[in-house]
């Protein structure tokens, strides 16, 4: 896995359980584990519409493809938003200093 050993991976684990702690950590491996699900989801859906689109004549793949990847990322975005505890503040403080840097520009 990744080239880690059975001591790294121990290592890992131990700092994870230390910055987020025990509490946490069921819910943000479950959250992980929703976003993970929903972004396999969206690509199926993503490779349905895309070989309906491939036998569709006259389509033009081009534009549709980056339509489609706009929306995949809406999507995935949204979904680790919902799902990620965390994450929604983390986008938000950001927002918050980038309206900052603006301001002091």
């Amino acid at each position: 896995m990744f080239g880690l050993g059975p001591s790294e991976l121990a290592i890992i684990a131990v700092i994870i359980l230390l910055i987020f702690g025990a509490r946490r950590l069921p819910e943000i491996g479950k959250g992980l584990g929703g976003a993970l699900r929903e972004f396999r989801n969206i690509k199926k859906e993503m490779a349905r519409k895309k070989e309906g689109l491939d036998n569709a004549p006259g389509s033009d793949g081009e534009k549709g493809e980056k339509n489609e990847a706009g929306s995949l990322e809406e999507k995935v975005v949204g979904k680790v938003l919902e799902q990620v505890p965390g994450v929604r503040k983390a986008m938000d403080i950001k927002k918050k200093a980038e309206k900052i840097g603006k301001a002091i520009k």
